[in-house]
């Protein structure tokens, strides 16, 4: 029976072609600069995200520790908002690697109130306060939201009448522009930086973009190098961003319709309480009514040869990707309904 992962949408393998891709791949040194294919990936990926150059990094959480620390000064502050992923799941890695203090600010489901944000900062001109150097936002969050592009725009205004610069988290970016129905420049016209994930959603093995104007991302490229991520014949893994950037990213809507459609399966459930709303992207997040026995639910998804992360505190996330199809949605609401069944 075919293992379905719905841990999340890191777990993909990558496609036939990106093994081939990988294969064939012509490289060369990437810190000496010379490495055509990462080359291509950069150029491409500064393109389609509307900047004027772009550094290939290995995660996600390097992207957006790079893009502070290429910022800020050690004493500097970071708004961001109090839900969002820099906070939550990158192991404090602002105050360890660049000294700055992240400031929150109340978050609606991942939306920020520009008025608030712009309250918030500080020009350091007291010799009380420190600097408000950056600002991040994140769309689509990682609750599973898109951030309307009204929202992404009123953020933007406030940040360049402060002259602060706004940093997009923009892990599943992508994503974002596929639910909103616009091309992925309608959203990052409002930050001057973004950092977008290639293996989340995009089937890459390894990999995500920096992308920002030329001065950040060359202050970017000798930071990268310090923190350890000078990396060698990298060609082989920008081959399949490459595929992932320029293919994957066509079909994500699929992905949206597979997660909606498992909503509304488990909605049926008696004990599953659903907002099929906050169904946005490819994320299915559900509670329960009652109490359940966390033990069985896993285990009888464990029966199905299904991968999933159990409950956390009263919530369960389910994420569609590339290789779950709409044949294998009806397998996990079934084996869900009979793990939590009374």
């Amino acid at each position: 029976m075919k293992i379905l992962d719905l841990r999340s949408d890191t777990v993909t393998h990558p496609t036939a072609a990106m093994r081939t891709a990988m294969a064939e791949a012509i490289v060369g040194d990437d810190v000496y600069g010379d490495d055509p294919t990462v080359i291509a990936l950069e150029t491409a990926a500064a393109e389609r995200l509307g900047k004027e150059a772009a550094l290939f990094v290995p995660t996600g959480t390097f992207g957006n520790q790079l893009a502070i620390l290429s910022y800020c000064q050690p004493g500097d502050e970071v708004i961001v908002g109090d839900d969002s992923h820099i906070v939550w799941h990158e192991v404090g890695g602002a105050a360890l690697i660049s000294g700055v203090q992240l400031r929150t600010i109340d978050s609606d489901l991942g939306v920020m109130n520009a008025e608030k944000i712009r309250k918030k900062i500080r020009h350091g001109v007291d010799i009380h306060e420190p600097k408000t150097a950056l600002i991040c936002v994140e769309n689509a969050h990682s609750n599973g939201r898109v951030i309307a592009l009204e929202t992404m725009q009123q953020i933007w205004q406030v940040a360049q009448a402060e002259g602060v610069p706004v940093h997009l988290d923009g892990a599943r970016v992508f994503n974002a522009a596929s639910a909103l129905q616009v091309d992925v420049k309608a959203i990052t016209q409002y930050c001057d930086s973004v950092m977008c994930c290639l293996s989340k959603g995009l089937a890459a093995p390894v990999g995500s973009i920096l992308a920002g104007s030329h001065a950040l991302i060359a202050k970017a490229r000798k930071k990268r190098k310090l923190l350890g991520g000078g990396m060698r014949q990298v060609g082989v893994l920008a081959a399949p961003g490459l595929l992932a950037l320029n293919e994957m990213t066509t079909r994500l809507a699929d992905d949206h319709r597979h997660a909606q459609l498992l909503a509304a399966q488990l909605a049926k459930i008696d004990g599953i309480v659903i907002d099929l709303d906050s169904v946005q992207i490819n994320m299915v997040w559900f509670n329960f009514s009652r109490e359940i026995d966390v033990d069985k639910l896993m285990q009888s998804l464990a029966n199905a040869n299904i991968k999933a992360n159990p409950p956390e505190h009263g919530a369960m996330r389910l994420v569609t990707h590339w290789q779950i199809e709409e044949a294998d949605l009806a397998r996990v609401s079934q084996a869900i309904e009979a793990g939590i069944a009374r």
